[in-house]
């Protein structure tokens, strides 16, 4: 050690031997930081990085072992053979190249070693090659054990470096791989230049200009920190890139792209720090859950470009109108929630009131001005609800209470009150369960001929039977199958079960299928009734499909069309419960109607209000003169068996001649329905006033 020691302090130019730490420290840094980004990067990136890691380390050792060669002073002149020194530049860079790229393999706890191996005989290996580049005029012996110890020191340095700058579990593990490395470097050639002995031989003469030697040193160190500091540069370049990516990429991971607002996920960390800090500080935080009213409106009259146009201009007025404490964020679609943080009562209303303006203010579209509107939702914690999930849905529940009340545009969650919609939304999942597993069935009710008693068809009717709450009727299932989007998949269901059935019946019997009004809106009905009779089987005059008149206000040129269509398959078209809501003459003339089902309401008030049986007279006389047949609904006494047969009616359909049931029972029963009509048909009959 202290010939080491006495080598460094006498026989070396200590300024150039503190350039040569300088270099040497540079690069070192340097390399660890590219060996760690090429461990990180794969295929033709990590290629790049090892390149670019070995020029820095061949570079930076070649650079320290030289200047501190030109610090060495033997007391003879000294010479550099250049072939052998450029011969140890490549081999510094080949070496370490292929220490690091082993120390990246693929086996963690041998390939740190074996890299670390070759790095330090890489070093090694340049140091006595740069050596025999060195000529000195005089006797050179070497002292065996410090050559092995160099060597020695050399790797195990080396493999020490290498394991650290992989664990990233040590604090600071970059900047002590560095500083291992350096230990590595300088290590290997002090020692070494301690095992050598220089004799000179020339005791007089000229000697090997020091000034020269220096200059040189400085000019070696300068271009090494150049490549060092390229390499750097590239590191640093890349590191801001990567940065800058991953700043967009979280921004864009965290906010809507097209109105430039947090998007759902932002809105959640956003909610839980502010439930959070309320717990801690004892405060509270509401959240309000906004849907706009007439998105679609807007989409549907102008265009999607002004729907976004609108969306745009709402979150830029609701960005605009935020204080301390207050957030919004688009969700998705037409769907807004916005965060308060609350001191009072006042200050959630004064919030809601803002907001409330920005979103009825005018949208100017082109030369158009439209109010998108908003129903809005309002849960409070703690005091609606002590987690975010709940917090959530409970103003979503509100939202939902305000936008089915067209006389309030802002509601407050109300357990007792909002109970009802929760009740109605786990339903309507229960019901998409049910589309998805088959758990729905269909029933019949027959239909028969009011003179004879004959059977005329079966109403297929939809029945879903709950698995806890027992069987849900179809006034309560069927308008949230509407309001939740499954009555496509379902109307659909029940048409193609409904003709397959009928298809495999020994009579020909008609099957009559209700359709509903959002059937018309989204689908193409006689696509799709023509693709079910082809694929079933069944006849086209053996199937009838229901329309209530509400269907065809809706979009009365639309639906004509459509069931001009159908028709045109040789498929019959009933109205349903003629009598009630919009029911005209205009209707019955414009439509090619094969059958009026008249409402069940008038049945069961015929007995006892002559302005019913008046009502049943008249719409059975309409249906003679125009020559369409009547059926009346909801025949349950004979009673009202022999009021219809008075007046003419064509057919009946009601409990007294069949309840719904399944198709097996009504196989079976088919006979006995024939008996059922004649039995009621021969009790006597009432007197028609």
């Amino acid at each position: 050690m202290m010939r080491v020691i006495s080598c460094v302090t006498m026989e070396h130019n200590l300024w150039l031997v503190l350039v040569a730490a300088l270099v040497c420290s540079a690069g070192s840094w340097a390399t660890i930081r590219l060996f760690l980004r090429a461990h990180e990067a794969t295929g033709l990136q990590q290629i790049g990085w090892h390149f670019l890691t070995a020029v820095s380390a061949g570079s930076s050792i070649w650079c320290t072992h030289f200047v501190a060669m030109l610090a060495y002073d033997p007391g003879a002149p000294i010479a550099f053979d250049p072939v052998l020194t450029i011969a140890s530049l490549f081999l510094a860079m080949a070496g370490t190249a292929a220490g690091f790229i082993a120390a990246t393999g693929h086996a963690p706890r041998i390939a740190p070693i074996v890299g670390g191996i070759i790095l330090g005989l890489a070093i090694s290996g340049m140091h006595y090659t740069g050596m025999a580049a060195y000529h000195v005029d005089g006797i050179v012996e070497w002292d065996t054990t410090y050559v092995v110890v160099s060597v020695v020191l050399s790797v195990l340095f080396s493999c020490l470096a290498i394991n650290v700058a992989l664990n990233d579990r040590i604090s600071g593990h970059k900047y002590l791989a560095a500083a291992i490395l350096v230990a590595a470097i300088v290590s290997l050639h002090f020692t070494a230049m301690a095992a050598m002995q220089v004799t000179p031989l020339a005791l007089h003469g000229d000697y090997t200009n020091p000034a020269a030697l220096r200059a040189m040193a400085l000019g070696v160190a300068v271009a090494g920190l150049i490549v060092i500091g390229t390499g750097l540069a590239s590191y640093l370049i890349d590191d801001r890139t990567r940065s800058e990516a991953f700043r967009r990429l979280h921004h864009l991971a965290m906010n809507d792209t097209l109105t430039g607002l947090p998007n759902r996920a932002n809105f959640n960390e956003y909610l839980d720090r502010e439930i959070d800090r309320a717990r801690e500080l004892g405060g509270k935080v509401a959240i309000i859950g906004i849907d706009l009213d007439r998105f679609k409106e807007i989409n549907d009259l102008w265009g999607h470009g002004a729907g976004d146009l609108a969306l745009k201009t709402l979150a830029g007025r609701m960005s605009a109108l935020l204080q301390d404490g207050e957030f919004v964020a688009r969700l998705g679609g037409d769907e807004f929630a916005a965060i308060k943080r609350m001191k009072g009562q006042a200050d959630l209303l004064d919030f809601v009131s803002r907001l409330e303006a920005a979103l009825f203010a005018p949208i100017r579209i082109d030369d158009f001005e439209a109010a998108a509107g908003a129903s809005l939702g309002v849960a409070i914690y703690p005091t609606d609800a002590h987690n975010r999930e709940t917090l959530v849905n409970n103003a979503d529940l509100a939202m939902y209470r305000a936008k089915a009340n067209v006389t309030q545009t802002v509601c407050f969650y109300e357990q007792a009150m909002d109970e009802a919609v929760r009740a109605n939304r786990a339903l309507a999942n229960d019901l998409r369960e049910a589309v998805e597993n088959g758990q729905l069935d269909l029933h019949y009710q027959v239909q028969t001929s009011v003179s004879t008693g004959d059977i005329r068809g079966y109403e297929a009717l939809l029945r879903w039977k709950h698995p806890t709450r027992g069987n849900i009727p179809p006034i309560e299932f069927i308008p949230l199958a509407e309001e939740n989007g499954l009555i496509l998949p379902l109307g659909e269901w029940v048409l193609r079960t409904a003709c397959a059935k009928a298809a495999s019946w020994e009579h020909p019997y008609k099957v009559a299928v209700n359709l509903s009004p959002v059937q018309f809106a989204h689908a193409d009905l006689p696509k799709l009734v023509h693709e079910i009779l082809l694929e079933t089987g069944l006849r086209p005059n053996r199937l009838e499909l229901e329309i209530t008149e509400s269907t065809i206000i809706a979009d009365k040129n639309r639906t004509l069309t459509i069931l001009r269509r159908i028709k045109a398959l040789g498929v019959t078209i009933a109205i349903d419960d003629f009598g009630t809501g919009y029911s005209s003459l205009e209707t019955l003339r414009a439509f090619p109607f094969d059958k009026i089902k008249l409402d069940r309401s008038f049945m069961s008030e015929v007995e006892t209000s002559p302005q019913a049986k008046a009502i049943i007279r008249a719409v059975l006389a309409l249906g003679q003169s125009l020559h369409i047949p009547v059926l009346a609904e909801g025949v349950e006494t004979h009673s009202q068996l022999s009021i219809l047969r008075a007046e003419g009616c064509n057919e009946a359909q009601g409990y007294l001649l069949g309840r719904p049931a399944p198709f097996g029972e009504i196989f079976a029963l088919m006979h006995g329905h024939n008996g059922i009509a004649a039995t009621a048909l021969a009790a006597p009959a009432q007197a028609v006033a």
